[in-house]
């Protein structure tokens, strides 16, 4: 299990290796992703509290990178944090999410993006539910649901 410790730690020291990577230009995810799957995944964008699909989602199944099919999250580990935005308290391996320390706008977080194409995620935060102590905090135009069948 992945702890707040091990957040830093990665953010500091650097991340785990991904199972493998995926790299294209700008123009190429242009051709792949919606508008608004561009602004947020590529350029690290953020949707506004409460408008995202997937906030509401409870379906069983898996939450994968929208860019490149990454499994990221297990629907088992969602939770709702009254954000306004999906979050969980695991990633579904450890090496799945890349972590970076985020010091825009006047305050210092933790970055959380797609480990195998670096896409833009949202951010990590030690106020979750135990036993982790972690609340991913995602965008819903970050990832697409695959539901269990």
């Amino acid at each position: 299990m992945i702890t707040w410790k091990d957040v830093i730690s990665y953010s500091v020291n650097g991340n785990p290796e991904p199972d493998k990577r995926v790299e294209k230009t700008a123009t190429a995810w242009k051709e792949i992703l919606s508008p608004a799957q561009f602004k947020i995944t590529r350029n690290k964008g953020t949707e506004a509290p409460h408008s995202g699909a997937l906030c509401s989602a409870h379906d069983a199944g898996q939450y994968n990178c929208v860019c490149c099919d990454t499994p990221l999250f297990a629907s088992t580990i969602k939770f709702e944090s009254g954000t306004g935005w999906p979050s969980f308290t695991q990633p579904i391996k450890e090496n799945a999410i890349k972590y970076h320390k985020d010091s825009s706008f006047g305050m210092v977080r933790v970055e959380v993006m797609c480990n195998t194409c670096d896409a833009h995620l949202g951010h990590v935060f030690p106020d979750g539910p135990e036993p982790s102590g972690l609340r991913y905090c995602i965008n819903s135009e970050s990832m697409t649901l695959q539901i269990e069948a």
